[in-house]
This record gives structure tokens, sequence and C-alpha cells, in this order.
């Protein structure tokens, strides 16, 4: 059985076999979630990702890297949709960039993986919508069959941490 949790805390110091990474459409670092994880993982996560993708990522899709210099074994990058933009799926999309995180974590043969709230920063997602789309999706994908014996949501603020407790009944 799947165990699902929430922490409050840096999602760059989990013990768990993938972390998501938050990125943007370059893969090549940022701010937030995206900019932690580059530094904590180190310079050969950057070069790992140019010589794999050099043309990036489309929203919605995840692509894996190894960890680095990172506790975890793996980053998976995933891009959530920008919410402020008209005309886009962001449910969807950002349904997609979960979805497809996990069965990146699946094909690798993860146990553990951790997600930062992702779209909530600077894409400018509600919190409360985007935690909803997230825990339903999850609960989607192990209904539908996974390897993972337990996903952890990691927020790095308060409101991300209860609105993620409220969601799970926790």
């Amino acid at each position: 059985m799947t165990s699902i949790s929430v922490v409050l805390g840096d999602i760059t110091k989990l013990e768990v076999d993938a972390i998501v990474n938050a990125a943007n459409v370059s893969l090549r670092g940022g701010g937030g979630v995206d900019g932690a994880i580059h530094r904590a993982a180190g310079l050969g996560l950057l070069e790992e990702i140019i010589e794999k993708y050099p043309d990036g990522i489309i929203v919605g899709a995840a692509l894996p890297t190894f960890g680095h210099k990172l506790k975890a074994m793996y980053v998976i990058h995933t891009v959530g949709p920008r919410y402020y933009l008209d005309g886009v799926e962001h449910e969807k999309l950002l349904s997609d960039a979960y979805r497809n995180s996990i069965r990146v974590a699946n094909e690798l043969g993860c146990k553990s993986i951790a997600f930062p709230a992702i779209s909530t920063g600077v894409y400018g997602y509600p919190i409360d919508e985007a935690t909803e789309i997230a825990v339903r999706t999850i609960r989607e994908e192990i209904a539908a069959g996974t390897e993972l014996q337990e996903i952890v949501f990691c927020c790095f603020d308060d409101a991300n941490f209860e609105a993620y407790k409220n969601e799970l009944g926790l």
C-alpha cells in the first residue's frame, strides 16, 4: 500500500528515491524550488541536462536525471502551467505534471518520491486549487497501480503545508 504524507521543509534534504523539480521549460535552473535543487545537486545536474535535454521540456511532461550531490538518487523535472496565461488548460497540464512524474518514477523503479507544490509560486496557481488537483491526481495514479510505497508532498511554506494537510485530511 502506498502512503501519502506532507512535510514542511527543504525538498533537497529528503531521503527519497526521487525528488520532483518544479522546473522551467529550459531546465537550466531558476528561482524557487528549481534553483534550490540545482544549487544542492551541483554543476553535474546542469551538465547532464544540457547533454540529455538540449531542447528542454514541454509543460506537463516529466524527464529524469540523476540526483548528483542530492540524497535522492533521481530528480524528475516537470513544468507546471503558468496560471495567469489565457487559453491554457491549466488543470489538465498541472495534473499531467504530477501524473507524468509518477510514471517516470515507476519506470525508474523508485519506491519513494517527493513533490513540491508545483506552479504555486511565481507561476501563480491558487494554492487550494493546485493542492486539490495534485492530491486527486496522485490518488488516481495510486488506484491505477504503482510500485511507489511512499509519496511525500514537501512544502516550503506554511500556506502550502496547511493546504496539503487539509486536502489530505490530516
